[in-house]
C-alpha cells in the first residue's frame, strides 16, 4: 500500500514540477521574445479571456451545469474596476476584490435560486440574467456610462512599479492566469472536485452516495462567476475602456464555444480554446475575403469530430500509451466493516407508509420492521410496489402519509443525502455509476461522505476505497475507467462505492440483475460476508434461489400491501405468496 501511495505522490510532484516550469517560461515569455504591441494585446485578450473560460471549465466541465451568462459576471467585473478606478478614485487592488466579490455574490444567488430547475430550464433563466445585464448596461447611463463605454481606466501598480508597460502587465496577467489554471487543474483531485464530476456523471447517484447535489452545483456556480469577475477586472485595466458591447450575449456564446473547442473537462483544454478562437483568425487573415468562412468551418468541424475537445484528443492519446499503475493486493488493508450491536431494537421501523402517483396507489399502509445485522428481503411480483418503497427508504421518493424512523430518530422528511450521513447505502436496480471516472474515484466519492468515521485527507479516502475494491474482489480494477468494465464487475463497484462509506444499513435493488449463475454464486457469498460483520442488508430481488439462500427475514408485498411475512421457509410456502406469483387460477388449479 505505502508503495502505491509513493508512486502517487512521485508522478504528482512530477507533473506539479512540470506545470511549474511551464509556467514561469509562459510568464517571462513578454521579457523574452519581442512583440509587437498589436500582438501584445491580443495575447492580453487571450489571457484574460481564458480566465474566464475556466470558470466555465468548473461549471460546465466539472459539475455539467449550463451556464449563458458567463459575460455577465465578466462585466460586473470588469464595471467594478472601471467606475471604482474612474468614477470613484479607488486603488485598483481593492476594486478588483470587489469585482470578484460582486461577481461570485451573482453568481451565488443566481445559482441558489434556479439551479434545482436544471436542463434548458436553467440555460433559458441564465440567458434572460444575461439579457438583463445587456439592458442596464445600456440604459442606465448615469452609472454604467451607457453605450459611450468608460475610458481612461488606468492599470495597477507593483510594488511601487506603475504597470504602463504592455510587457509587464500582460506578465501580471499570465502569471494570474496559470496561477488560477493550476488551482481549476488541482480542483477535481479534492473531495469537492470529485463530488462536482460525480454530479455531472450521476446527480441521483450522487446524492444516494452522500453528496449535497444543490450545495456542490451552487459552489461551482459561484467559483465559475468569481473567475469570471477577475477576468473581467483585468480586461478593463488592459485596455482602458469598456462598453456594454464587450459582455453581450454573443460574448457568453463565445466563452461556450472556446470552453467546447478546447474541452470542458480541463483546464489546460480551456486555455487552448481561448488563445485558438482568438488567434486562429489572424493566422488565417493571408486568406483575404474567404479567412472568416475558414475559420468558422474549422471551428464546426473540431467541435463535430471532436466532442471532448482537442485537449481530450490529446488525452485519450496519451491514455493509449499509459500503462495503469499495478496495484498489490497483499498491502491493501482489510476493509473494516464492523457494525457495533448498540441493542436489539430494529434498525429500522417502516409504519403505514403510502405513496401515491396522482390515483395510482404504488405503496399502500405498509408497515415492517428490521432486525440489526439481518438481511431482510423484500419481494413480490413485478409491480407490487417493491422499488418504489426503496425509493421512499432512500429519500428519492416523499411518501404521501406514514413515517420512518431508522435507528429512533425520524427521517421521513430527510433528503438522501442526509440519510446518506446517518449511514443507509444504496444500489440500483439500473447500475448508476459515474462512468467517466475511475473505479477508484468512484469508491472514493462514496467513502468520503458525511459523518464516515474516517479521516477526511485523500490519502485515508484512497486507502478505504481500495479496501472497498479488495473486499469485493476487484482492486485490479481500481485504475480503470468505470464504464469499460463488464457488467458484473460494475455491480461490485456499485456496492463497493456503498460499502465505503461505511454504511450500516445497506439497500440493494435487485443486485443479482443480469449476472450469470457465477456471478450470483459470487454475490451470495459477499451477502453472507455482509451479514457477519453485523451490517443490516435490506434486499429487493426476484431470484427466489438467493433470497433463500441469504434472507435472514422476508416481507411480500402485492398491489402495494404486505401480504406475508416471516422466515424465508414459511413465506415461501404461503399459499398467498404463491398465488400471488403464480396467480389464483393457476394456483387453485395445482
Amino acid at each position: 500500500m505505502n508503495d502505491k501511495i509513493d508512486h502517487y505522490k512521485k508522478g504528482r510532484a512530477a507533473r506539479m514540477a512540470f506545470f511549474t516550469g511551464v509556467g514561469a517560461l509562459v510568464v517571462a515569455a513578454p521579457f523574452l521574445f519581442s512583440f509587437s504591441p498589436y500582438v501584445l494585446n491580443m495575447f492580453m485578450q487571450a489571457a484574460t479571456y481564458s480566465i474566464v473560460v475556466l470558470g466555465m471549465i468548473v461549471v460546465l466541465g466539472y459539475a455539467g451545469q449550463i451556464n449563458l451568462a458567463q459575460a455577465t459576471f465578466f462585466g460586473l467585473g470588469a464595471y467594478a474596476v472601471a467606475l471604482g478606478t474612474v468614477s470613484l478614485g479607488l486603488n485598483f487592488w481593492l476594486t478588483l476584490l470587489l469585482g470578484v466579490g460582486v461577481a461570485a455574490l451573482a453568481g451565488l444567488v443566481l445559482g441558489m435560486t434556479t439551479l434545482r430547475l436544471g436542463g434548458h430550464y436553467l440555460a433559458m433563466i441564465t440567458i434572460s440574467f444575461q439579457q438583463i445585464f445587456d439592458l442596464v448596461a445600456v440604459n442606465w447611463a448615469e452609472v454604467t456610462h451607457g453605450p459611450d463605454g468608460i475610458a481612461g481606466i488606468e492599470r495597477p501598480a507593483l510594488f511601487g512599479y506603475q504597470l504602463t508597460d504592455d510587457r509587464a502587465y500582460l506578465a501580471l496577467s499570465l502569471f494570474t492566469l496559470i496561477l488560477a489554471a493550476f488551482l481549476i487543474w488541482w480542483l477535481p483531485h479534492t473531495r469537492l472536485g470529485r463530488a462536482m464530476r460525480a454530479v455531472r456523471e450521476n446527480e441521483l447517484a450522487a446524492e444516494v452516495t452522500g453528496v449535497h447535489t444543490l450545495r456542490i452545483k451552487v459552489i461551482a456556480f459561484t467559483m465559475s462567476a468569481g473567475l469570471a469577475g477577475l477576468g473581467g477586472g483585468f480586461y478593463a485595466a488592459g485596455f482602458a475602456y469598456i462598453s456594454p458591447d464587450n459582455f453581450n450575449f454573443a460574448r457568453s456564446i463565445e466563452f461556450l464555444t472556446m470552453t467546447l473547442l478546447g474541452g470542458a473537462q480541463s483546464a489546460f483544454g480551456g486555455i487552448l480554446g481561448s488563445s485558438l478562437l482568438i488567434l486562429l483568425p489572424e493566422w488565417l487573415r493571408f486568406l483575404k475575403e474567404v479567412y472568416l468562412a475558414v475559420y468558422g468551418l474549422a471551428v464546426i468541424l473540431i467541435m463535430v469530430f471532436l466532442p471532448a475537445g482537442i485537449w481530450g484528443l490529446i488525452r485519450h492519446l496519451a491514455d493509449r500509451y499509459r500503462k495503469p499503475a499495478v496495484i498489490d493486493e497483499a498491502n491493501i488493508p482489510d476493509l473494516d466493516l464492523v457494525v457495533p450491536a448498540t441493542d436489539n431494537a430494529p434498525i429500522l421501523k417502516i409504519a403505514s407508509i403510502r405513496k401515491h402517483f396522482g390515483g395510482v396507489k404504488a405503496v399502500d399502509g405498509v408497515s415492517l420492521e428490521v432486525r440489526r445485522g439481518t438481511v431482510h428481503a423484500l419481494i413480490g411480483p413485478n409491480g407490487s410496489g417493491k422499488t418504489t418503497t426503496l425509493n421512499v427508504l432512500n429519500g428519492i421518493y416523499k411518501p404521501t402519509d406514514g413515517q420512518l424512523l431508522f435507528d429512533n430518530v425520524d427521517i421521513t422528511a430527510m433528503t438522501p443525502h442526509e440519510r446518506a450521513g446517518m449511514g443507509i447505502g444504496r444500489t440500483f436496480q439500473n447500475i448508476r455509476l459515474f462512468p467517466n471516472m475511475s473505479v477508484l474515484e468512484n469508491v472514493m466519492v462514496g467513502a468520503q461522505r458525511e459523518h464516515n468515521n474516517i479521516a477526511r485527507t485523500d490519502q485515508a479516502l484512497r486507502e478505504r476505497a481500495l479496501s472497498a475494491l479488495k473486499f469485493v474482489g476487484i482492486s485490479d480494477k481500481a485504475e480503470l475507467i468505470a464504464r469499460n468494465l463488464p457488467y458484473g464487475h460494475q455491480r461490485l463497484v456499485e456496492i463497493a462505492r456503498a460499502l465505503a462509506g461505511h454504511p450500516r444499513f445497506l439497500l440493494l435493488d435487485e443486485p443479482a440483475a443480469g449476472l450469470n449463475q457465477t456471478e450470483k454464486r459470487e454475490l451470495g457469498e459477499l451477502l453472507k460476508r455482509l451479514r457477519g460483520h453485523g451490517l443490516t442488508v435490506f434486499l429487493i430481488e426476484h431470484d427466489i434461489g438467493l433470497i433463500e439462500q441469504v434472507s435472514d427475514r422476508i416481507t411480500v408485498l402485492n398491489f402495494g400491501k404486505n401480504i406475508a411475512e416471516g422466515t424465508p421457509a414459511e413465506v415461501l410456502r404461503n399459499p398467498d405468496v404463491i398465488a400471488a406469483y403464480l396467480g389464483e387460477a393457476i394456483h387453485a388449479t395445482a
